[in-house]
């Protein structure tokens, strides 16, 4: 069986790949790549070695090692690649990050971020991989899948 790519290759960018099935958009979110002026190719649910993955190509746009730990909020085993002349020069796995700044609303309704203009913060930590946020104004922690809006 011949093998093909189902997604083109881009000549100078980033490509993060193994990003769970259904969280490319909210990365796209978080990267705010609507509003960039190069190409950027989503690949959703796409066939892999452990089961379907999304995966973003962007052209011309590279991460910063901020933005890199805030992907693996959503994607903790995401691979980010960096590629020059097609070909990847860097490979890096994304890491959590210790804490995040206005990413997510704190879903507590009772939260002072809540009525308040407040940037949210959270620590994050993860046990047997699981990642947990515990918000730094209510105390309350929550499961990563509980929090369900995102700081646009």
């Amino acid at each position: 069986m011949e093998k093909t790519l189902s997604v083109t290759a881009i000549n100078n960018g980033t490509v993060i790949d193994h990003i769970p099935a259904g969280q490319a958009i909210t990365i796209l979110r978080l990267l705010k790549l609507v509003d960039h002026k190069n190409q950027v190719t989503i690949g959703l649910n796409l066939s892999g070695n452990r089961g379907f993955k999304d995966l973003i190509k962007m052209e011309n746009r590279y991460l910063t090692d901020r933005e890199m730990h805030e992907i693996a909020i959503f994607a903790p085993n995401a691979t980010i690649n960096t590629i020059k002349d097609f070909k990847v020069i860097k490979k890096h796995k994304a890491l959590l990050p210790e804490s995040v700044i206005d990413i997510m609303r704190c879903p507590n309704p009772r939260c002072v971020t809540q009525n308040e203009p407040l940037k949210t913060c959270f620590d994050l930590y993860k046990h047997n991989e699981i990642i947990k946020l515990r918000c730094k104004y209510c105390e309350k922690t929550f499961l990563r899948e509980e929090v369900k809006e995102y700081v646009a």
